[in-house]
């Protein structure tokens, strides 16, 4: 009886490579998967683990599997990634990432420097910024969170803790943001924590610096920076439910759209900046192309969920005001041209051409020796030299808010 597993050449391959497998024969490896994108400097693949997708990056000093069995499917990973035990399909993990047993992480996911998980973490359409930490436990799809210079002084998610980023009428409008993308690439800000056992009813904006009481609920905004924030509870008692009745559109649409627009500041950081920092290295083409992925999969699932949100708000028939269904109305007639601004290149405007330019000659001047390493680089630049950089992508995130509220006037939107 031949005992050879059905994938046994593509595991010879690997030992041929000189990749580190305790236990070969446990191993399950798709046909379709490209062993000439798994490196063969000091890799290890413990038992029961199993890999798919032709798009999937192992990079150099990846551990897999050390807590348990791993299925990876279609992933990129960077160098020294350690992925301990669950499941991970269609994300990207960048260098010394790492998540703990029992992790589930679905598609559209970027891990940044540093960032982890402890074990029993969900995480869907989720981007976490360098060092940012996730306890045990935890819920948190659907988010992006930043803050943080080290792995000493980082922003932390406590135990227990859940996102809400699904509403009794079925709308995932709900991506918060947790810092943002102009301040939050410098790796300059204080970090942001939240206490365990509590939670966020999305879709919510937070700034940078503040601490969040354990057993905290959040419903409301807090953009504001350096703030001790006590959430309340629910008050007890019973009244009719309206469905798709939405007091609050408005801030929802303005919280997406301001999402929206961070994720778009984020694809110009990745490819006037990142990308030197990749190409070059090991895979580093591969991983790039799956950064930009995933940022291409965060601005379509964001409006893919406002177009089905703006649909189910015009034709509602919830006893509003006048003015209220006419708002519900023009957010339903305006999706198509929201989708039509967030599919428009950013550095078309001449003042966004004007600061960008300026910040990268800086930083231009600053790697003239050769780029060094992404996370020392940028906590290195000068203040005078961040500050460019950050006054360059506000301009990006302004620039996707004035458009959108130019679509939709009769909401009032950033009005502030």
């Amino acid at each position: 009886m031949d005992m050879k597993p059905r994938c046994h050449e593509k595991i010879m391959q690997l030992i041929n490579k000189g990749i580190d497998l305790p236990n070969p024969l446990t191993l399950d490896i798709g046909d379709e998967v490209n062993i000439d994108q798994i490196s063969a400097s000091n890799v290890r693949i413990y038992p029961g683990c199993r890999i798919y997708g032709e798009h999937t990056v192992i990079s150099s000093g990846a551990r897999i599997g050390y807590e348990g069995p791993v299925i990876i499917e279609n992933c990129q990973l960077g160098q020294d990634v350690e992925l301990k035990g669950g499941y991970f399909s269609k994300s990207v993990f960048l260098d010394k990432s790492n998540m703990g047993l029992g992790a589930h992480v679905r598609e559209g996911c970027i891990l940044e420097e540093e960032a982890s998980g402890a074990h029993c973490v969900g995480l869907k359409q989720t981007i976490l910024f360098p060092f940012v930490t996730l306890g045990s436990l935890i819920n948190f799809c659907d988010c992006l969170m930043a803050g943080g210079t080290s792995r000493k002084d980082h922003s932390e998610v406590g135990s227990s803790y859940i996102h809400f980023n699904f509403t009794p009428d079925g709308d995932k409008t709900t991506p918060s943001l947790i810092g943002d993308v102009p301040r939050g690439v410098m790796l300059n800000q204080p970090p942001i924590f939240l206490g365990g056992q509590g939670g966020i009813v999305g879709p919510l904006r937070m700034g940078f610096g503040n601490v969040v009481a354990a057993g905290s609920l959040l419903k409301a905004d807090c953009p504001e920076d350096n703030r001790l924030i006590v959430g309340e509870t629910h008050p007890g008692g019973s009244k009719p439910f309206l469905r798709a009745l939405y007091p609050n559109l408005p801030r929802i649409i303005e919280n997406n759209i301001l999402y929206l627009a961070n994720v778009s500041a984020l694809e110009e950081w990745y490819l006037h900046v990142r990308k030197s920092f990749l190409l070059g290295r090991e895979f580093g083409d591969l991983i790039y192309a799956g950064l930009l992925d995933k940022l291409s999969l965060a601005k379509k699932e964001r409006l893919k969920r406002l177009e089905a949100m703006a649909k189910t708000a015009a034709l509602s028939e919830s006893s509003q005001s006048d003015r209220a269904i006419r708002l519900r109305k023009e957010f339903g007639s305006s999706i198509n041209k929201i989708q039509g601004i967030f599919r428009t290149n950013a550095t078309t405007d001449s003042k966004i051409e004007t600061l960008k330019g300026e910040f990268l000659t800086a930083l231009n001047r600053i790697m003239r020796g050769g780029p060094d390493s992404y996370v020392e680089t940028i906590q290195g630049l000068p203040a005078d030299v961040s500050s460019k950089g950050t006054r360059w992508l506000e301009c990006v995130v302004a620039y996707y808010c004035k458009m959108a509220a130019t679509a939709m006037p009769g909401l009032q939107l950033f009005q502030d």
